[in-house]
């Protein structure tokens, strides 16, 4: 799944949530305050776990656990309740109740939880349902911060087997922040213009190292006082399709108004469709559901995507079958294109993803569709090249003309490498560079 739809704010808008009035969550990003800045050498002082010797473990922990079933695990509702308004703003409870409670942070609780604490037998508790501690340092540590002049902060967090993943925070306006998380260490799909393609499939993240990313972006956000997290999209390393276990079971989570409180309609999950059932079961999901395209044409589209195996035409239907599924109100989603200079943006290229688009449109009352047009960005290919801004307004407006929806994505982070895949696959090529 290409990284860089990851800006694509059109389906993000404010989640307004309201809270009964003895239990208002505070939120730092309205009050105005600034944490301090986190850098990697203050982020996780406490832990005291060596990396190197914690073993890959994709058991589900307390994080991909709801309050009905952590009561059971912890002896108490109001137990799971003050785990997870600690997890919902990136706090390890393990740590925070494991000594003197911060005061700073009993604040950020709310009102009625600020007095109550996790003492050891709920902690001893919590501790058993993962085999190493918890979610810091035992689930993943921060492994490295990079922040662009635009202030998206990328995060590469390092897994308790010692792999590395990427999940980026893109702030916009001081108002508010999307976050791209990945679903896997590498992808399989090999999409010639995606960095992450170049690392192959290492392996399939859990439904809690997914959700950690959530975790730790909440906790930066606090700490360096950027915007609050309100939106959530699967567009990092990996696909989506290929984890459909784990992916589902994060949205959930994610979209559970006592857990990360985000809405459903700010969680988008975008999929290269490795087959036709891949969206009808992303349809169960709680998300917007995002296909990446990059061409209509078939032999166009599996040379930019070379593990395609089946025709564009049972593709979309795959993708018209999960929407015609669900109500008419949830029927908004998005289209991905990579546009790639002389590759996919001539106007040919254009009609053809009209007419394809027409019969999705048509097919499908009520759909809401949005192309979203991507600049390839420069992963180091020897012949891609990003297309002219001239180039990408008149393949949009030739869109436009037609009655399609597109949105051009507005460059975020570009200077430090934050399309996904190039940090992580940069960093393994120096290891491996280091290594005898």
């Amino acid at each position: 799944t290409l990284h860089s739809a990851v800006i694509q704010c059109a389906l993000m808008i404010i989640l307004a949530l309201v809270l009964p009035s003895s239990c208002l969550l505070p939120s730092t990003a309205s009050s105005g305050r600034r944490g301090p800045h986190l850098s990697v050498d203050t982020f996780d002082e406490r832990s005291t776990i060596p990396v190197s010797t914690i073993q890959h473990d994709s058991t589900t922990g307390a994080l991909s656990m709801g309050i009905d079933e952590l009561a059971l695990k912890l002896g108490g509702m109001g137990r799971a309740r003050l785990v997870w308004d600690c997890y919902s703003i990136g706090v390890d409870p393990q740590l925070h109740y494991s000594d003197s409670p911060d005061p700073d942070i009993q604040k950020l609780l709310p009102s009625c939880r600020r007095t109550q604490r996790l003492g050891k037998e709920a902690l001893n508790k919590l501790s058993s349902l993962y085999k190493y501690r918890g979610v810091e340092g035992g689930v993943a540590s921060l492994s490295h911060i990079s922040t662009s002049a635009d202030s998206t902060t990328k995060l590469l967090l390092k897994l308790a087997d010692g792999l590395e993943v990427e999940t980026v925070i893109i702030p916009w306006n001081d108002k508010r922040s999307t976050l791209c998380i990945s679903s896997q260490v590498g992808c399989r799909q090999g999409c010639r213009f995606c960095a992450t393609g170049k690392m192959s499939l290492l392996r399939s993240l859990s439904s809690d190292e997914i959700l950690c990313q959530m975790f730790f972006g909440r906790k930066i956000c606090r700490l360096n006082g950027l915007p609050e997290i309100s939106g959530v999209v699967f567009m990092g390393m990996g696909e989506p399709g290929d984890n459909l276990d784990a992916v589902i079971r994060a949205t959930e989570i994610l979209t559970t108004r006592e857990l990360f409180q985000l809405s459903a309609s700010k969680v988008t999950v975008s999929s290269v469709s490795p087959t036709p059932d891949t969206f009808r079961l992303l349809g169960q999901a709680p998300c917007v559901l995002a296909w990446s395209v990059h061409a209509a044409n078939d032999k166009l589209r599996k040379h930019l995507v070379p593990s395609t195996k089946y025709q564009m035409v049972d593709l979309r239907q795959g993708m018209m079958d999960a929407l015609l599924d669900r109500r008419l109100n949830v029927r908004t989603t998005m289209w991905e294109v990579a546009l790639i200079a002389g590759v996919n943006d001539s106007m040919e290229a254009a009609d053809e993803l009209i007419d394809f688009a027409r019969v999705f449109v048509e097919g499908v009352p009520g759909a809401k569709l949005i192309v979203n047009l991507i600049p390839f960005n420069d992963i180091g290919h020897p012949v891609f090249r990003k297309p002219s801004h001239e180039g990408v307004v008149a393949f949009q407006q030739r869109l436009w003309t037609h009655g399609i929806y597109a949105h051009i994505r507005t460059a975020r982070g570009d200077d430090e490498s934050a399309a996904c895949g190039q940090l992580a696959t940069k960093r393994r090529k120096e290891a491996n560079t280091k290594s005898p």
